[in-house]
This record gives structure tokens, sequence and C-alpha cells, in this order.
């Protein structure tokens, strides 16, 4: 993007123009102070060119302040562009950051948006020559003084001129022939040269800085429309160039997707081979492992028959030790008592009990 032409102030050159030219014409009438108060105000015996030459200085000083007060404006402007265009270079995501919400840019960037968003076509021309229009009722006051500027001095003109035939007039009236009525001759022909000098000099000094505004006003909108077309149309308009081209990268991304797609498919076709693999590997240790387990089982169960068998065995043999055991021990206390009844008898003992006591 040619950003040079966008950055460039052409408003505060103008601006400077306009300084220089105000203490231009103020070292003028200083310099020329007793030329003017001569021509202007002195030996006057009306007061109509003060009053027509007043009007047109005032009326030239509204004028020119208006111009100013358009140059400061269209220089904000100018600001707002480069702002904007800061940030396009910057890649900014927020293009309107910094930028006043009243500026120029931002309200066409705000409408495009706002038409894009309604699915709304984008029409440059239409937005241009909105912008054209509206500008130019900002101009309304200043196109009206710079067209009657220089009619002040020929309605200053004709008003002397008037003044001057009145006087005429007089003179011939006269009967004594007095000089008086020449005077008043001469004063509407001096009154007529000094308001067309005034109204000359004026709509000159006028009509420049009225074109210059023109010219930043020129400026100012073909940066407007510059950016517009350059950067904001291709970002939100789509050209039938730009379809197609989304078309086409469109169908190299489908095709792109259908080649995996396709090599996908053979991995995973692959991988259901594998599975299908390994599901029959699974099945085989499966049928393996449940007839170890089988096996373990019937082993298990023979020896819980077998350790059953033991133990009753065991019990049943405990039992008839158990048994025998008692019944030697009831046997054994028999020959006991039979041994002891025996030792007593041989050895005449006393019975135990009669020994206790």
């Amino acid at each position: 993007m040619d950003i040079q032409r966008l950055l460039t102030s052409l408003s505060l050159k103008i601006i400077i123009q306009f300084a220089l030219a105000i203490v231009a014409t103020a070292i003028l009438i200083v310099w020329n102070y007793d030329f003017i108060d001569q021509f202007y105000f002195q030996n006057q015996q009306t007061q109509t060119g003060i009053l027509i030459n007043s009007s047109i200085a005032g009326l030239l000083v509204f004028g020119l302040s208006n111009i100013l007060f358009h140059l400061i404006r269209y220089k904000r402007e100018e600001q707002a562009i480069a702002a904007f265009v800061n940030n396009i270079e910057s890649l900014n995501p927020d293009l309107t950051e910094d930028l006043p919400k009243g500026s120029i840019i931002t309200k066409r960037y705000s409408t495009m948006k706002s038409i894009q968003s309604a699915n709304g076509e984008i029409n440059h021309s239409a937005l241009a020559a909105m912008l054209t229009a509206d500008e130019s009722t900002h101009f309304g006051l200043v196109k009206f003084i710079n067209n009657i500027l220089i009619l002040t001095g020929v309605f200053g003109t004709i008003v002397s001129l008037s003044i001057a035939l009145l006087g005429a007039s007089d003179l011939i009236d006269s009967a004594a022939g007095s000089l008086g009525g020449m005077g008043l001759v001469i004063h509407g022909m001096s009154t007529a040269l000094s308001t067309t000098i005034t109204a000359i000099l004026s709509y000159a000094l006028f009509g420049y800085f009225y074109t210059r505004l023109n010219d930043v006003q020129t400026h100012l909108l073909s940066g407007v429309e510059h950016l517009t077309s350059v950067y904001l149309l291709p970002q939100m308009v789509k050209t039938t160039e730009d379809v197609a081209y989304d078309v086409d990268e469109l169908v190299k991304s489908v095709r792109d997707v259908v080649n995996n797609l396709k090599l996908t498919q053979e991995i995973y076709q692959s991988s259901a081979h594998a599975l299908q693999d390994n599901i029959a590997t699974n099945q085989a240790q499966i049928s393996h492992l449940s007839n170890d387990l089988s096996e373990i089982k019937s082993l298990l169960t023979d020896n819980v028959e077998r350790t059953q068998e033991f133990y009753n065995f065991s019990a049943q043999t405990l039992q008839e030790n158990a048994s025998s055991n008692q019944q030697q021990k009831v046997k054994l206390f028999s020959d006991m008592s039979e041994i002891k009844s025996l030792l007593r008898e041989g050895f005449r003992l006393q019975p135990a009990d009669i020994d206790d006591e």
C-alpha cells in the first residue's frame, strides 16, 4: 500500500500558509498605516466608504475564520487516517484503536462492517458519493462568502457612484457655481475606488485559501477512498475472482481430505486385520487356559477328596486309639488297684483311707 501520501498532512501546510498570510497582512497594514488612514478614513464627507469597507473586511475575517475551522477539522481527519494506516501496517486486530469515533474513516469502516454483518452488497461508488455530498454541505457559508465577496465591491462602487451623481446634481443646480458639489463627486469616486480595491484584495486572499481548502478536502476524501478500495474492500467484499480462487482452494482441500481418508481407511483396514488375528490368538489362549483350569480344578477336586478321606481315616483312627487308650487306662487302674490290694494283704498295710486319716 502506498502510505506516504496518506501520511502527508496537507492541511498543516495550508494552516502554516494561513498564519504567514495573516502575519504578512498585519506587517503591510502597519507599514502603510499612514496611506491606509489617509485613503480610507481622512477627508471623508460621508461614512459610506468606511461602512462598506468595514463590512467587506468583516466578511473577509468571518470567512477566513470558517476556512481555518475547516482546516483544523481536516487536520484531525488526516491524523485519524494516519493512525488507521499505522494500525494496518502493525497488523493490529482493532483497526479503530486510538481513533476518534466521529472521524470519517471510522464511520466508513463501521458502515462497511454493518453492511457486511447484514450480508448486504457494499457499493463503493455510493459510499463515495454520499461522503462527498455530506462534506459539501459543510462549505455552504464559505461558498456564499466567496460568491458575494466580489459583489460587495460592485455594491460599494454603485453606492459611491450614486453619491457622486448626487454631488454632480448639486453642482449643476447650484446657482453660485460653488465647488461643494464637486467635493462630493470626488468623494464618491474615491469611495468607489476604495471599495473596489478592498473587495478585489479580499476576494483574492479569500479565494486562494478557499481553493486550498478544496484541495485539502479532495486530498482527504481521496485518502479515504484509497483506503477503502485498497484495504477495506478486498477484506470485506468477495469478487468473482475471489470466489473462484476460494472454490479452487476448497477443491484442493477436499482432494487432500479424500487422500487422507483413503490413507486412514487403509490404516483402519490393516488395524482391523491385526485386531482379528489378535482376537483369534486370544481365543486360542483362552481355550487353552480354560482346559488348564479344568485340569487344575479336577486335580484340586481329587486332592480335596483324598484329603477328606485321609482326614476321616485319621479321625477314625484317633477315635479308636482314644478308645483303646481309655480301655488300657481302665485296665491299668484295675491292675493298679489289684496290685495295691495284693500289697496290702501281703504286707498287711492299712487301707489308704486309714493312712490318710
